[in-house]
């Protein structure tokens, strides 16, 4: 009877499984129950149930309470382990359900029209090296997310959530729209730097001017 559920359960979409999640009627739900909801399916489907909420209005600190999870499930992914494994004191940490119902019942219309025109094309860009480098990446782009950048965890969150559906697609064009806004991403956040750096050693320079004309 097991095996028949597990059966059924494996033909369901992505879209149903984060319905069926967003309709139960606990008011709490754990980032272990989600994992768990989601059954022996890809990393891609957690990749992109923990990346796509953060397109939409969240709670403060959402972001890093989401992008947590895939810090630690990307070098997993890198190193070959077939399931994902996150310490106790994430896996059993509770979020209000209504939060997570909200944000996946914008999703679900989108992601079920992906479903539908996502075919398997290109999949030589997937397999043990296509997986993993999709998964350095992510990893990267995860390290982004969870930090407090205003705004900034918009174009990250949208490669890694693109990335998973690439994966359970098998969508190479997918993939590929996902390494382009990768590479956005990560190059704003270059500029961003570059400019911030460049900033504070103009105020450090004005403020020793200062104290240099203040001393004279």
């Amino acid at each position: 009877m097991d095996e028949q559920h597990d059966h059924q359960e494996r033909k369901l979409t992505l879209s149903e499984v984060m319905g069926e999640i967003a309709a139960d009627t606990d008011p709490r739900v754990t980032l272990g129950e989600i994992i768990h909801r989601l059954g022996h399916r890809a990393f891609g489907a957690m990749f992109f149930v923990f990346a796509a909420p953060n397109w939409l209005p969240m709670p403060p600190g959402a972001s890093t309470f989401l992008g947590a999870p895939l810090v630690l499930m990307t070098p997993q992914m890198i190193f070959g382990v077939r399931g994902p494994w996150l310490p106790n004191f994430i896996d059993e940490r509770p979020i209000k359900r209504q939060h997570m119902a909200d944000a996946f019942q914008k999703l679900i219309p989108w992601l079920q029209k992906v479903e539908k025109l996502s075919r398997p094309r290109l999949t030589f860009l997937f397999g043990p090296v296509g997986d993993r480098m999709i998964a350095f990446v992510c990893f990267l782009l995860s390290l982004v997310l969870i930090l407090p950048i205003p705004l900034g965890n918009m174009a990250p969150a949208a490669a890694i959530a693109i990335f998973g559906l690439a994966m359970i697609q098998r969508d190479g064009i997918l993939a590929l729209i996902a390494y382009a806004i990768s590479g956005l991403s990560l190059g704003l956040l270059f500029i961003g730097g570059k400019v911030a750096i460049e900033g504070v050693e103009k105020l450090i320079e004005m403020a020793d001017r200062l104290m240099a004309g203040w001393a004279g």
